[in-house]
């Protein structure tokens, strides 16, 4: 089966792009891997890439940004409506005619050039999500978010663990520099995998200030409240149902909270399932919580900053985040945050919220009655909170991604 594979690869068309054009006040050609735009509900890296590259485009309007992307499915209908967008902001497409998920399993056994589908006229090639190819042409440089497979292995899918350790190594051996979301994630890149620290780029995170934001009208809130069918006053968590997100412990501590306070408002879950969530659901059950703790599944993309605005405080006591964007969007919204006291959290909140250590019921369950007993704390949190989410933002990334690309071109 591979040997027609390999060939099926080496058959494929050779994409298409627009015209050439000019490279830019910056001088240079840049490519980005962009398959992540292509996802009909982004995740957190997708929204990242769409950030970054509205920002990197705004601020140099005339340098040549192309997106690369794998397309099989509807490849003959040409760009997909995804990507249109992108172009009418000023970048090129260029498509390769393969399925991205089979080059993705295979090139660590058929390392098919990934130049082949995309050229080699590129100054850099950037990957927003750890993997670098084989092939690549132009500087690689590429996003590394957490080490989360290494520090706490047991939380991560098999399918991932093999993937991330068949392709990580490599991806540092291959990286002319490698971006870290955080201070935290360099340390912990250093620590697992050796790379030197002066490969290495901190390039934080940041918010759409335009989006998340204090004051979203009260009609809205009520509407997403009426949708979920949630009270006046709940606390809030936003995120993956996931076992590193320590959802167990927090349903505990807010178990704790309750059996204390019984006026504490109810806890909403908004989220997806991630895997391994069937254990949250089945400690609600036997703790008796199914009417103080609201599941939503899965929410709108317009819905989290509504949510956050409406809610009396977030709660985010994870075990392990190599940035932690959830917490930041509910400081921009001016909402109270209780988060850990671990991993990149404490770089990110700082002093604006309140930190406990996630594997302490006790110290999550006394955050949750200060939050709710306290409103002066509540305000004092929301001041600080929106002052230090104004710091992260997307234009300082894009501004430090551009300064790197420079150094190397």
């Amino acid at each position: 089966m591979i040997p027609s594979i390999k060939k099926q690869l080496l058959q494929t068309p050779a994409g298409t792009q627009q015209p050439e054009k000019q490279k830019g006040q910056r001088g240079m050609k840049v490519s980005f891997d962009a398959q992540l735009l292509l996802e009909a509900q982004k995740t957190g890296i997708g929204w990242m890439a769409d950030r970054l590259l509205r920002e990197m485009r705004r601020i140099d309007p005339e340098m040549d940004l192309q997106l690369n992307y794998f397309q099989l499915r509807d490849y003959k209908n040409g760009t997909p409506e995804a990507m249109k967008e992108y172009l009418n902001l000023g970048f090129r497409e260029k498509r390769a005619f393969c399925s991205y998920s089979l080059y993705k399993m295979l090139w660590n056994w058929i390392p098919y050039p990934y130049s082949s589908f995309f050229g080699k006229d590129s100054d850099i090639s950037f990957f927003f999500n750890y993997y670098i190819p084989p092939g690549v042409k132009g500087k690689p440089v590429t996003v590394f978010h957490d080490m989360g497979y290494k520090a706490f292995p047991e939380t991560v899918r098999k399918r991932t663990m093999m993937m991330l350790n068949a392709n990580m190594e490599k991806a540092c051996r291959r990286a002319e520099k490698i971006i870290t979301v955080s201070q935290f994630t360099k340390d912990e890149t250093n620590k697992y995998l050796g790379v030197d620290p002066d490969r290495m780029v901190v390039m934080h995170l940041g918010v759409n200030h335009e989006v998340f934001r204090p004051g979203c009208p009260k009609e809205r809130i009520d509407a997403v409240r009426a949708k979920y069918h949630l009270p006046e006053e709940y606390l809030l968590y936003l995120g993956t149902l996931e076992p590193r997100k320590n959802i167990v412990r927090m349903i505990n501590a807010y178990a704790k909270a309750q059996a204390e306070d019984p006026s504490v408002p109810v806890l909403v879950l908004a989220g997806r399932k991630g895997w391994m969530y069937d254990e949250i659901f089945a400690r609600v059950k036997e703790l008796k919580l199914e009417e103080k703790i609201i599941f939503t599944g899965y929410i709108d993309a317009d819905e989290p900053p509504v949510l956050l605005n409406g809610a009396l405080a977030f709660l985010f006591p994870s075990l392990y985040e190599g940035f932690g964007i959830p917490p930041l969007e509910a400081m921009a919204c001016g909402t109270p945050v209780l988060t850990a006291n671990a991993a990149s959290l404490p770089e990110v909140v700082g002093t604006a919220g309140i930190l406990a250590d996630p594997y302490s019921e006790d110290e999550i369950a006394d955050g949750i009655l200060k939050l709710c007993r306290d409103r002066a704390l509540r305000e004092k949190l929301s001041k600080d909170g929106i002052e230090r989410a104004a710091g992260f933002t997307w234009e300082k990334g894009a501004e430090i991604l551009l300064d790197v690309f420079a150094s190397i071109s």
